[in-house]
């Protein structure tokens, strides 16, 4: 592997001393335009060769699962840390999953996580299975959009980039406008606004990616004016008129006004982004594509997305290391299957081997089986168990709660949902006497407030989704769901505070329901309506 970076690197590292020496003894631009040219292509050459390298091991990997499944546990069990480890490394998976039970998180650790169930850490699976999410998602993007890739033509617009392993050494070769790192939001938006030659967004998330809209709708005028007074850079007073024009004009179709050239928007999918994706496509970025390389949980990338030409959702689980084991959810089954066993239109849970304590762990991802690539099932991520409501053993899970909050803010005239987060009445102490309930925030645009009758819409619409809460209603051991409105930015804000409150996961997950009080009381205090 680190021959491979050096080849990489090689070759870059001739042209950009090269670029140094060039650049101060002539003043002809047609000249540096034809060097940057060259590094662009140089640079495309080496990452595209790269990327086929990998195409061709994940070829050879889903065409023989077994094999490669062996060899990942192998890894694991060589990387184990346990001083009397009871299986040697040529353990096949058979024994390995009858010697070594499943594990579940206990509930107090759950709740230090924000709700979230903890799973092997991010240092185990960097590397390898980082650098292949980004190449082959390179590539397919490359594929897609031939012109996207162009120099000059990406930006990324939070501080850490969407691809997992962001390759910092061809950024400038490759033309990003803005260099990933740790620089301040604000400025690497105003950075972006600058250039609107842009045909490809990245953000780290698609929750990221609203809060950076949001910002920009709260603090255009200020970044126009930052534009025109070439603060930083120089001064462009017609581009910051652009700029304003564009955001006079509403929320809708926002990034294209602003990058009339704009065709994908790159962001790293993970636990709790469908509503922000769906926000976004709908307003800011309305008829642009979506693409993420990878879908990454607990700390590491469990999906490949080999087609950005399709519907957002789709990834591939790659059979090399970590070894991952599935559980069927419906049977209530105890005993997993390998990748090469799973059926069409099954759901299975993720089960993760944590290779520094040799532990099966559960991870709450939970997959429906849509197809295959070779012998590897190709899925879809549907919940994380962790993030289901149940206050009578009603047990709603987060894509059910999704589902029927969709349809009704649908009955609500105007009303587009941008954020939502659940509570179970017990955690804030607001059952007063009355039956156990859920609180739910939300913010939406295109409403300023709720009457009672909307309101009123979110529970009807739980009970045609969930037989056994309908149920529990009609007994009254369960009480009616109540909707907060929040005000605008309030989710920006409690992110913030998340992020302040909670260990750092790659990427951060959006949690759909809390189990912090004091994070539901931050919430609670932000509410309008």
């Amino acid at each position: 592997m680190l021959l491979v970076r050096v080849l990489l690197l090689l070759p870059l590292l001739l042209l950009l001393p090269l670029a140094a020496l060039w650049q101060p003894r002539s003043q002809d631009a047609s000249r540096l335009a034809w060097l940057r040219s060259l590094q662009h292509r140089v640079a495309w050459g080496i990452l595209g060769w790269a990327a086929a390298w990998q195409q061709w091991r994940l070829e050879r990997s889903t065409q023989r699962v077994g094999q490669s499944q062996q060899q990942a546990l192998r890894w694991c069990l060589w990387g184990a840390q346990r001083p009397h480890c009871p299986l040697a490394g040529d353990t096949d998976p058979s024994t390995f999953r009858n010697c070594l039970p499943l594990t579940t998180v206990s509930q107090p650790q759950e709740e230090e996580s924000g709700g979230q169930l903890l799973a092997p850490t991010t240092s185990q699976y960097c590397g390898e299975a980082f650098l292949q999410a980004t190449l082959l998602g390179l590539a397919a993007l490359k594929r897609a959009h031939p012109e996207v890739l162009a120099p000059g033509s990406s930006a990324c617009v939070t501080p850490t980039s969407p691809w997992p392993s962001p390759l910092p050494w061809p950024v400038h070769v490759l033309g990003h406008v803005s260099s990933p790192g740790t620089r301040d939001p604000k400025a690497l938006l105003l950075e972006v606004l600058r250039c609107p030659e842009l045909r490809v967004l990245e953000a780290r998330t698609a929750v990221e990616l609203l809060d950076v809209f949001l910002v920009l709708e709260a603090d255009g005028e200020e970044l126009a004016k930052a534009v025109a007074a070439g603060n930083p850079g120089v001064a462009l007073p017609s581009r910051a008129a652009d700029l304003q024009e564009a955001l006079q004009q509403g929320p809708r179709g926002l990034a294209l006004r602003l990058w009339p050239k704009l065709q994908v928007v790159v962001t790293l999918d993970s636990g709790g982004q469908t509503e922000a994706r769906a926000a976004l496509g709908a307003l800011w970025c309305e008829g642009l594509a979506f693409f993420s390389p990878a879908y990454a949980a607990s700390g590491g990338v469990m999906g490949l997305n080999l087609w950005p030409e399709q519907p957002p959702g789709l990834y591939l689980l790659p059979p090399g290391a970590p070894f991952i084991e599935l559980l069927p959810v419906k049977e209530e089954a105890d005993s997993t299957i390998l990748l090469d066993e799973a059926q069409e239109g099954m759901t299975y849970e993720l089960v993760l081997t944590d290779r520094s304590t040799l532990t099966r762990c559960r991870l709450g991802e939970v997959v429906q089986v849509v197809g295959a690539y070779n012998e590897c099932p190709v899925v879809r991520f549907v919940c994380r168990l962790g993030q289901a409501l149940s206050v009578r053993g009603e047990d709603i899970g987060e894509d059910v709660f999704s589902e029927a909050l969709g349809r009704a803010v649908g009955q609500w005239p105007g009303a587009k949902l941008l954020d939502h987060v659940c509570v179970e009445s017990s955690i804030l102490d607001s059952s007063e006497g009355s039956a156990p309930h859920y609180e739910v925030f939300i913010e939406l645009r295109g409403l300023r407030n709720l009457s009672e009758e909307n309101r009123d819409k979110l529970d009807h619409c739980l009970q045609e989704a969930s037989p056994r809460y309908k149920s529990l209603r009609f007994w009254g051991s369960v009480g009616p769901a109540r909707v907060h409105l929040m005000g605008r930015g309030a989710f920006r804000a409690f992110r913030a505070a998340l992020t302040a409150s909670s260990c750092s996961l790659f990427p951060p997950e959006m949690p759909r329901v809390l189990r912090h009080r004091h994070l539901a009381q931050f919430l609670q205090r932000r509410v309008v309506s």
